[in-house]
């Protein structure tokens, strides 16, 4: 993944479901609206939540990628 400069980040590694998405719940507050999260996980299930959790809450997932057995993403928090 190319590394855009974010606001904040979400250290999610080790957690699994549903605590990823729960941290993302109360940590994308923490970011502007425009802003950018990169959250970075090693639960599988990610790649299906964290997709579901910007679409139903008008977050625009601009990228995500799997390097070395993680799971990257980056959020640009809606308004």
């Amino acid at each position: 993944m190319e590394n855009p400069e974010f606001d904040a980040e979400l250290d999610a590694r080790g957690l699994y479901c549903p605590e990823p998405v729960m941290m993302l719940h109360s940590r994308i507050l923490d970011v502007p609206a425009g802003g950018i999260l990169r959250v970075t996980a090693t639960d599988p299930s990610t790649v299906r939540d964290i997709p579901r959790f910007c679409q139903f809450l008008g977050h625009e997932l601009l990228a995500q990628d799997q390097p070395d057995g993680e799971f990257h993403f980056m959020i640009r928090r809606g308004g």
